[in-house]
């Protein structure tokens, strides 16, 4: 019988690419989780995980055992909340800005479903701008999204700097005016760059307009302007261009908000599942 212990230890690993984080995100020492991964691989009989440059990855029978061990936590979650006096039930509805969801976010939500299989998420992804409007209209319970500074709203999660991207910065900075590839209106990184551009007197044009991050990047490291974005969530095969040449951009906050009359209950779980999480995410170096 396979341990589920050491299945928690294989899907975090997955998860988060490095033993390290691993080990953050279950409570337990990088050691603990190395054994739980050899003794998974030894019961077995096959080889789950490899090393890449960057992280660690599933080999081939690494993918084949990954479904199999999230329906048996999955189950084990499901069994412990059907006895627990304090199980939470009801819909949330949860509008994730963006630039957000290509980060930490599937892991947290994946933690909240399995120790929360009653509670519906209605997941929402736009603009910040967009996602506080959708809040105050009474159509989003909790919002994770950008705010600027001096903005009083939210839980603080971390502070971050944007920065200014190009696939080929000199070919960028050569022309006149400068070419921009932004988010439509409200976008908090759109109104940042221009009024640092404006400030400086700096002649812009937008020559990619797309509410898809995916959409953004492409455009970008297809070589037609420079992208804004906040310094950890930089796409990859794009470079950052000094504010010695560019004008500096103000930080940017990433907070959580509740709406007044949401369910405190879920809400109260879901923000500290997220909260907890992406600090230490970024507080641990990854391997």
């Amino acid at each position: 019988m396979l341990d589920l212990t050491q299945l928690r230890s294989f899907v975090a690993v997955e998860q988060m690419g490095s033993f390290t984080l691993a080990a953050e995100r279950l409570g337990l020492g990088q050691s603990t989780v190395s054994q739980h991964i050899q003794r998974l691989e030894t019961a077995l009989g096959r080889k789950l995980l490899a090393r890449d440059t960057h992280r660690v990855v599933l080999t081939a029978d690494g993918e084949a055992l990954l479904s199999h061990a999230r329906t048996m936590l999955s189950i084990e979650g499901e069994v412990q909340a059907l006895f627990k006096s304090t199980r939470l039930r009801g819909r949330l509805r949860l509008g994730v800005s963006e630039d957000f969801v290509t980060s930490q976010l599937s892991a947290v939500l994946e933690d909240f479903v399995r120790s929360h299989p009653s509670v519906d998420l209605e997941l929402t992804v736009a603009l910040s701008g967009a996602l506080y409007e959708m809040q105050d209209n009474g159509e989003i319970d909790l919002v994770l999204a950008k705010r600027r500074l001096g903005d009083a709203r939210g839980r603080l999660i971390y502070r971050e700097p944007l920065v200014w991207l190009a696939r080929d910065p000199e070919y960028v900075l050569a022309q006149t005016p400068l070419p921009l590839i932004a988010f439509p209106a409200p976008s908090v990184t759109r109104s940042i760059a221009l009024e640092a551009l404006s400030q400086k007197q700096v002649p812009w044009r937008i020559v990619c307009t797309c509410g898809s991050l995916s959409g953004l990047t492409a455009a970008a490291r297809a070589g037609m302007g420079l992208l804004v974005q906040p310094r950890s969530m930089a796409p990859s095969g794009l470079k950052e261009i000094s504010t010695a040449r560019l004008p500096a951009l103000e930080d940017v906050e990433f907070v959580l908000v509740p709406r007044k009359g949401a369910d405190q209950a879920l809400v109260a779980a879901l923000s500290d599942d997220i909260l907890g999480k992406v600090r230490r995410l970024r507080s641990t170096p990854q391997e």
